[in-house]
């Protein structure tokens, strides 16, 4: 089986995105963050909010996508294995060493603890109870943050093993076969009218919490992006048809996207406009969502055309970036809480803060996984690493999911 070197920088893609997603949480006004600048940035909310439909969804998509390339090679049961020591191993760490540089700074930043760093270590480590609000997660003796997407891949993960050996032995391939040619349609419509089945059921009684347990609305829309990669990736004809109508995707992701920011703006400029009589509160909620769908499920399958149609090439660098993607996931979020902690004090200003925010963390992911994980043999594995480095030609052969390369 050909390396996909298309998947490979779309994950690198997918990563850097987040970064510089999670460094605009720091500045973009009315949305939670573990630590928020008093130098708020209005514009920021709207490139934000165009990603923010669907970048979460586009690592699921790929993660699902990686698993179906696996599952063609090995047993259900040794990927099992394989997949929880490289989804567990990284998430036990990140909670217990890494994630809790981001609750000191947060519980410093609101006053609900005055001690050093080690002091705040002693008591977070004995994993008990805190008070209420004295930082994200306090209530639960412990917080993941943003390593809450390796939970929710490795149960994915587990499902999907469960399913994939039942369903084999039902003549599932068949199934999916009729389903990537002739039955085509049933896949292209399927996601989005799951979605937006979400978006007007589970999102209003079941709102983001990342907690894993009863976040019904996320496990809906990662879950349905999840299944699709996974039918479909290893279907020849699938890719074809991507290809195929890759212009069209890309128009109507376009499209859909300025008209979601268009009705968001609106709404959120107009609110005595005349037009707006036209329909019920509720009815133009409907709109917005029906668009939101359409937006999320375009750009999704957009940027799989494009990736399959212009990407499937090496480019220097990208088996090294393909590796360093797990490490920086891991690392990156509390370098960036960290450092606009340090920050902050200074009153740099929208400009030279948040450059040097973004600068900091980069620096940081860099030097931390160049110096540290990539040479210390145990250090590896805590950050989703095989124990030593492999040649291209062993590494090409490797199965993936978020820590690893697609193939």
């Amino acid at each position: 089986m050909p390396r996909r070197h298309d998947l490979d920088t779309l994950r690198v893609f997918a990563f850097a995105l987040l970064i510089l997603y999670h460094v605009g949480m720091v500045y973009v006004v009315d949305w939670g963050f573990h630590i928020k600048s008093p130098t708020l940035l209005a514009w920021a909310e709207w490139p934000m909010v165009l990603v923010n439909r669907w970048r979460m969804s586009l690592l699921f998509l790929l993660s699902g996508i990686a698993l179906g390339l696996a599952l063609a090679r090995r047993a259900p049961l040794r990927l099992a294995l394989a997949r929880s020591w490289r989804l567990l191993l990284p998430l036990a760490f990140g909670i217990a060493a890494i994630v809790p540089v981001q609750a000191w700074c947060e519980a410093r930043m609101l006053g609900t603890f005055d001690g050093g760093f080690g002091m705040f270590m002693l008591r977070y480590l004995q994993f008990r109870l805190w008070p209420g609000g004295a930082f994200t997660g306090a209530e639960y003796g412990f917080t993941w943050n943003h390593v809450w997407y390796l939970p929710y891949l490795w149960t994915y993960t587990m499902l999907a093993l469960v399913v994939s050996t039942v369903w084999h032995t039902c003549g599932g391939a068949r199934i999916a076969g009729w389903l990537c040619t002739r039955g085509r349609w049933l896949l292209w419509t399927a996601p989005p009218l799951w979605y937006l089945f979400a978006l007007w059921v589970l999102d209003p009684r079941f709102p983001s919490t990342h907690v894993l347990a009863g976040d019904w609305f996320n496990h809906a829309r990662y879950g349905v992006v999840f299944a699709f990669g996974l039918l479909i990736a290893c279907s020849d004809a699938m890719w074809i048809a991507l290809t195929k109508h890759r212009h069209r995707l890309l128009v109507a992701a376009l499209a859909s996207g300025l008209s979601y920011l268009g009705l968001r703006a609106a709404g959120a400029w107009l609110p005595g406009a005349a037009y707006l009589d036209l329909l019920s509160i509720e009815g133009w909620r409907g709109v917005v969502r029906i668009v939101q769908t359409i937006y999320w499920w375009t750009a999704l399958l957009a940027l799989l055309a494009w990736g399959a149609r212009l990407l499937n090439r090496p480019w220097p660098g990208l088996r090294y970036a393909s590796e360093a993607v797990y490490p920086w996931y891991i690392l990156h979020q509390s370098l960036i809480v960290f450092a606009a902690y340090w920050l902050i004090p200074y009153g740099l200003g929208p400009v030279r803060e948040p450059v040097l925010v973004l600068l900091i963390t980069a620096a940081g992911c860099l030097s931390i996984h160049e110096l540290l994980i990539r040479r210390i043999v145990w250090l590896r594995p805590l950050f989703g690493l095989p124990m030593r480095s492999r040649p291209p030609a062993v590494q090409a052969s490797l199965a993936n999911c978020l820590p690893t390369s697609t193939r």
